[in-house]
């Protein structure tokens, strides 16, 4: 089963997606956690940019996380197919809705879904979970973790990877399983809610 965690930075995804991991392993499933952009050498880079020690456009952005995430997919190490095939539990922080949303600020979005073809015929999320908070609040939660903000963790920018999430969920969403989950409620409601879908989820495998 793949699950994977969408929403801007600071929504709590990464939370929930660490919460739900433990959760199943302390029922007895096999789980892996894992997320996007990756600890390859393309993931490497693209932290690089991230944190403002390399510069790039927005296209070779998009294109470096369309590699990083083919590579996320097929690695013969530790890939997401390859997990999958060993009876895991895969729970991904981001996948490709991240990329329609993020990338499709600054570039075409139907580029970047072609660009995310790929990725997308290999494998889809058993269920996606979308962790909806208001810009104002995530950016707020960043600040107050953090020294310093990466590339697109602006008010500016955050209010539109929103809008783009919502545009890239009509373009690209459908056969997606997709649940929008109220971020602003406390952390433990928000995992109960998750873990509900994900258990009803589990029982029809």
């Amino acid at each position: 089963m793949f699950i994977v965690f969408e929403g801007i930075d600071g929504s709590g995804k990464s939370t929930q997606a660490k919460l739900l991991y433990e959760y199943l392993r302390s029922e007895g499933y096999t789980c892996y956690l894992t997320s996007e952009p990756t600890d390859s050498i393309i993931g490497a880079t693209i932290r690089n940019v991230f944190n403002h020690r390399i510069q790039a456009d927005q296209h070779t952005i998009a294109a470096l996380f369309a590699a990083d995430r083919l590579d996320h997919l097929q690695n013969e190490v530790n890939g997401i197919l390859k997990k999958l095939n060993e009876g895991n539990v895969v729970i991904c922080d981001r996948y490709y809705f991240s990329s329609y949303a993020y990338h499709g600020v600054h570039v075409d979005m139907n580029w970047v879904i072609q660009m995310n073809s790929v990725a997308s015929q290999l494998l889809k999320a058993d269920l996606t979970f979308h962790i909806q908070m208001p810009p104002e609040a995530s950016l707020e939660r960043i600040r107050s973790g953090r020294s310093s903000t990466e590339l697109y963790e602006t008010l500016e920018n955050l209010k539109s990877v929103a809008e783009k999430y919502e545009e890239a969920y009509q373009k690209a969403g459908k056969g997606e399983n997709i649940h929008f989950i109220n971020g602003t409620m406390n952390i433990q409601n928000i995992q109960e809610q998750i873990r509900n879908i994900v258990k009803e989820k589990l029982t029809q495998k």
